[in-house]
């Protein structure tokens, strides 16, 4: 005969009742331990598409495993599609933060274009290729990639058609970028290039120098 409480009412069973009910309480304990705090996946995302970021410009597009780089940033391959549907949209969002990371580094407020022009066209950039612009890094592949990726390129090349166009006129509408702006932007980025190809760290300074003189005019 179950106890009974001093009404004569019976005692409520105890909680859970049997294995099934074991289990269900086992998993929501454990679900409950392992909630992440708000946020936790958006910055999980960041980490990832940070590493990629610097990881594609440093080896180049096809240089980067998934494997590899979910490695680095201590998570397991099988988690990456937690995150993305796949490597095509990682590279694709991490060219378009590679791109704000030189936006706000090279072209932030405030910054008059010939100290952008300094900071951009200067040997630490030519041997940084990690942290600088994603056009010069990766720019000469992205005609070759999927479609996904080559929007990305596209927006980051405006983009940065963009900054130049509004240094050479600050205030003004946003509007399409001017001749000069495209010369400049050209000047800059090939000079990156070509600095980076040629074995002669005493010729690129000089290709340097003179995309300086280009681009000032």
């Amino acid at each position: 005969m179950p106890p009974v409480t001093p009404r004569g009412k019976p005692f409520p069973a105890p909680w859970p009742q049997d294995q099934s009910d074991l289990a269900r309480s086992k998993r929501f304990d454990m679900m409950t331990f392992m909630r992440y705090p708000e946020g936790h996946k958006e910055a999980i995302r960041a980490r990832i598409v940070k590493a990629a970021s610097e990881g594609l410009r440093r080896h180049g597009l096809d240089g980067v495993s998934i494997p590899a780089l979910m490695k680095a940033v201590g998570l397991t391959h099988g988690g990456f599609y937690a995150h993305f549907q796949g490597r095509d949209e990682l590279v694709a969002e991490a060219i378009l933060a590679a791109a704000q990371q030189t936006g706000e580094q090279v072209f932030g407020e405030g910054r008059p274009l010939d100290e952008a022009l300094d900071l951009y066209l200067s040997r630490g950039h030519l041997q940084r290729p990690a942290a600088g612009c994603v056009v010069a890094a990766l720019g000469t592949d992205g005609a070759r990639q999927p479609a996904p990726v080559r929007r990305a390129f596209t927006r980051a090349a405006r983009g940065l058609l963009s900054l130049i166009e509004r240094k050479l006129h600050p205030g003004a509408p946003c509007r399409e970028p001017s001749d000069r702006a495209l010369a400049i932007s050209s000047a800059m980025v090939g000079a990156v290039v070509l600095g980076r190809l040629v074995d002669d760290e005493a010729l690129a300074e000089r290709i340097l120098q003179a995309a300086r003189g280009v681009a000032r005019g």
